[in-house]
């Protein structure tokens, strides 16, 4: 049986994850842009009314990302504002977190499987092990905050499909 190393599991697929969401949103942008849309509108979008909007799904995958990385590490955790506006604040984000991420060695990440991960939440503290941290609860955390993104920009009729999701 191949083994696959923490690494491998965590900062490549994170960074892809990220790198199609921001080529996602640029669809979104120049179908704004073409439209003469507010930008605004397509930010502020929701698919529902108790979700969170485009924007705010674009920060939380940011934010599982950077968090699972610097976690997995040991390293502290950066904080950033939430306060993009536009278009290009979630990208210069994606680009912060994906620069932030991709600083990391294999061998700060590697053998993180047991590292304990205590998260605080709203809901109270929940604790990990770094493989069940990273398996359960980031990665399908990114996917769905991306996966949200963008089902928002394809019902507002950005004009997407599954390739655009995985990417190439």
């Amino acid at each position: 049986m191949t083994q696959i190393s923490m690494y491998a599991a965590s900062v490549p697929v994170l960074a892809r994850a990220l790198r199609n969401l921001s080529a996602v949103l640029r669809k979104g942008e120049v179908h704004a842009a073409a439209r003469n849309v507010d930008e605004s509108v397509l930010l502020g979008y929701r698919l529902a009314p108790d979700m969170f909007p485009l924007t705010r799904q674009v920060q939380i995958a940011c934010d599982m990302a950077k968090g699972c990385v610097a976690r997995l590490a040991g390293a502290e955790v950066p904080s950033y504002a939430d306060d993009e506006k536009t278009f290009a604040d979630l990208q210069a984000r994606i680009e912060k977190t994906l620069a932030f991420i991709e600083s990391f060695q294999p061998s700060q990440i590697d053998g993180s499987e047991a590292r304990p991960v205590t998260l605080k939440m709203r809901s109270g503290e929940r604790s990990f092990q770094g493989l069940p941290y990273l398996l359960d609860f980031v990665l399908p955390n990114v996917y769905f905050h991306g996966a949200m993104a963008y089902a928002i920009l394809r019902h507002c009729g950005v004009e997407l499909g599954k390739a655009d999701f995985l990417g190439a």
